[in-house]
């Protein structure tokens, strides 16, 4: 056999096998691919059939390891574990492997292993201890389910047996660690107390194989999303090395397939909490449109999310998944960078300077005291312009008057209003003196301009309906140039972090139409003060709006934490409705989360530096450190600097260099994730701000909003871990920690 055009696949389970291998061993597997791939014949790879198998093989990596392969034709070779010599052969009876008759995907078991790692006998009883006065014989934890049931769900026909002798959680999760994917999100759904059909519908049937399904015909079921494989050399190396979370970065999950390629009558929306890949399906449905595009050399697709760091992550992202050829037909910008241009197309001249949120507030406080007003909050009037005035297009007083302010809490009577009204526009007035406009007030302007622009496009459209499809040159040459909306199709990452503004320019930015707007966000991520209802601003997404409830990067240990902080609040889904994270799961374990209560805040930076340099070899830029206030970030660089650990402090365009640990409040975390995570100073009068809690009896309507945005941010910061999570606090703890407190008591200082 000639091995020039032979496949060698790895499977997704043998990859994060030899994650666990030593170093050396993984490079002998990379030498070893490469050298099969020419030729698997060689005398060196001394490739032979298992006894018993007609389809599982082994090969010589080196000395000490073979890798096990199935063939899944004469050219295609799949990868599905690498052992030591010594553990090749000895229960060579326990391998099983099979086409799942749900999904079509290849599923690999080792038995032997599953016996020893998962039911494996407890250590023997001392002579005082045995032997009960009646024998007890635990409950199965799945007894109440058939093994035609469990099959029917799509769990290995192979791991029934095993599923039923299965009594305690740990060995539960033990066993999703060697199981099959489906068969670990399976379990883990009925023993969360799912009941059969819901099993069936919400985690089975989306990843059904959508045409019947040949047991026999491996080849065919490699090919399916349900099989995980890796193929090309980057990414084998990515997998081998192990030092990054690239690996469940690139790839779909069937669920996600299905959303990626589905074809959507108008706007869609994806929600999902962290780690569920809504990245990952915003990434591949840009992809997927870009496949669909005729030939040319233009970008008629936005990929857009609400700040700049964000932007440059998903530049680098979709550039991994599909190279310079795919960045040539996207466009990608940050919101507000798109507004910014916009409106600077369209008045060359508009030179202001930007000043951000906290610039602004400081002029409204400045304002006020300068008319001697000490009835109005700075930030109330703020919230009021930015949200109710600008957010909804308010251009006169009278309108104003008649302007919704629901979620806004706080009622203003006729007389406020007006009151409102005039301090809003001597407001805009001291911006025009002082030659600096919001990024609230470009949204709006762009929105405007953008909304103008698509009146524009529909008179001319209406103009050739009425003359039988003839254009008028001289209505649509207005500006030089055929005018066309900017994009053919938007894809946005992070929606709910986006303003009214920016939603009614994206709107206005492409026509109304099939695929036109495809948006990911979770309204539990919320870290800014933008709730907006889609359906309000001309986004229709009733009917197109799923889902995603399973954790790629997340523990599930780390995850009940994390959804304590959100304790019971109710959050909403960007259309009215109300969502929650019912469902929300991991089939990733691992330790749970660590408390620590501290003297003070430099006792909590002495044991911060203390923890890191236990980890020893823990690569310094998968740690990080959220803070809640900038301060907080510099002095804990400042600590980490006297104990000789390098500090990276994270800005608005992510961490300022290349290697060491990074530090930030815990806005500066969206959208980034670490092995390790600290979250330091999460003490009550920090976490929520002291003036947040003041607001409970003045303004309990905004107390609730303000209180739900502190939750928020700490889930956030807390689902940025992949392996661990520690928590520090001084003094009192945030009233956010008391049920992990009371579940898990805080470490000895």
């Amino acid at each position: 056999m000639t091995g020039k055009n032979v496949t060698l696949r790895l499977l997704d389970k043998a990859d994060r096998e030899i994650l666990k291998l030593p170093r050396p061993v993984k490079g002998a597997i990379y030498d070893f691919q490469h050298k099969f791939k020419t030729n698997p014949d060689s005398a060196g790879l001394r490739l032979k059939q298992l006894q018993g198998h007609d389809k599982l093989h082994s090969a010589r990596v080196n000395d000490e390891y073979r890798a096990l392969l199935l063939r899944l034709a004469d050219d295609d070779w799949l990868i599905v574990s690498v052992k030591h010599r010594k553990d090749v052969y000895a229960h060579l009876d326990r391998l099983t492997y099979s086409v799942n008759r749900i999904t079509g995907g290849i599923e690999y078991v080792d038995l032997q292993v599953v016996q020893e790692e998962v039911l494996s006998p407890a250590a023997p009883q001392t002579a005082e201890a045995a032997a009960p006065a009646e024998p007890v014989t635990p409950r199965s934890l799945f007894a109440n389910w058939s093994e035609q049931q469990l099959t029917d769900l799509g769990v290995a026909p192979s791991l029934v047996p095993v599923v039923a002798a299965l009594t305690t959680e740990d060995q539960l999760l033990g066993l999703v660690e060697y199981a099959p994917q489906l068969t670990g999100e399976v379990l883990l759904a009925l023993y969360d107390g799912k009941e059969y059909d819901d099993v069936l519908e919400q985690v089975t049937a989306p990843v059904a194989a959508p045409e019947p399904v040949d047991p026999e015909d491996f080849r065919a079921a490699a090919e399916r999303p349900a099989t995980i494989v890796t193929t090309t050399d980057d990414a084998l190396r990515e997998a081998l090395e192990g030092e990054d979370f690239g690996r469940w970065k690139v790839f779909l999950h069937p669920t996600q397939a299905k959303l990626v390629s589905r074809d959507y009558s108008g706007p869609a929306r994806v929600g999902g909490g962290p780690g569920t890949g809504k990245t990952i399906v915003a990434l591949h449905r840009v992809r997927h449109l870009v496949d669909r595009l005729p030939a040319g050399r233009n970008k008629p697709i936005l990929l857009t999310t609400y700040n700049k760091n964000l932007a440059a992550d998903l530049r680098s992202r979709l550039l991994a998944l599909g190279g310079e050829t795919l960045l040539s037909r996207v466009e990608i910008s940050h919101v507000d960078q798109l507004a910014l241009r916009t409106v600077r197309e369209a008045e060359p001249g508009n030179r202001k300077r930007i000043v951000d949120e906290a610039q602004a507030v400081r002029e409204w406080r400045s304002l006020l005291d300068e008319l001697g007003e000490d009835g109005w909050d700075a930030e109330f009037l703020h919230d009021e312009w930015t949200q109710v005035i600008l957010g909804q297009a308010v251009t006169s007083r009278t309108d104003y008057f008649r302007a919704r302010r629901a979620g806004r809490g706080r009622t203003v009577s006729r007389p406020e209003r007006a009151e409102i009204w005039q301090l809003a526009e001597r407001f805009v007035q001291r911006l025009d003196r002082l030659g600096v406009q919001t990024w609230d007030q470009i949204a709006e302007r762009a929105a405007h301009l953008e909304a103008e622009r698509a009146r524009r496009i529909q008179a001319i459209d209406r103009q050739r309906e009425e003359a039988g499809g003839l254009d008028n040159i001289h209505v649509a040459d207005g500006s030089g140039g055929w005018l066309r909306y900017r994009y053919r199709h938007i894809v946005v990452d992070e929606a709910q972090d986006l303003r009214p503004a920016h939603w009614k320019m994206l709107r206005a930015m492409t026509a109304a139409d099939r695929n036109d707007l495809f948006l990911v966000g979770d309204t539990h991520q919320r870290i800014y003060k933008n709730q907006v209802t889609l359906g309000s601003l001309g986004i229709n997404i009733r009917g197109r709006s799923s889902k995603l409830s399973l954790s790629y990067r997340t523990t599930r240990q780390i995850l009940r934490s994390a959804l304590n902080v959100l304790g019971d609040e109710m959050y909403d889904d960007l259309d009215g409705g109300g969502e929650t994270l019912a469902g929300y799961r991991s089939v990733l374990s691992g330790g749970v989360p660590d408390l620590h209560r501290l003297g003070d805040w430099a006792d909590e930076r002495e044991a911060i530096a203390a923890l890191i340099e236990s980890w020893g070899q823990v690569p310094h830029e998968q740690i990080a450190i959220a803070v809640p206030t900038n301060d907080m970030a510099s002095e804990t660089a400042y600590t980490l600097a006297q104990h000789g650990i390098r500090a990276l402090e994270i800005g608005p365009d992510g961490p300022r260099g290349d290697s060491g640990v990074h530090i930030g409040t815990m806005f500066r975390f969206k959208g980034l994730e670490y092995q390790r995570m600290i979250i330091a100073g999460v003490t009550d009068g920090l976490v929520p701000r002291a003036s947040v809690r003041q607001r409970r009896t003045t303004d309990p309507a905004r107390y609730r909003t303000e209180m739900q945005r502190a939750r928020s941010l700490l889930f956030v910061a807390a689902t940025r871990a992949r392996d661990s999570l520690d928590v520090f606090w001084h003094g009192e703890p945030s009233p956010f920690l008391q049920e992990l407190i009371r579940v898990r008591p805080p470490a000895a200082a």
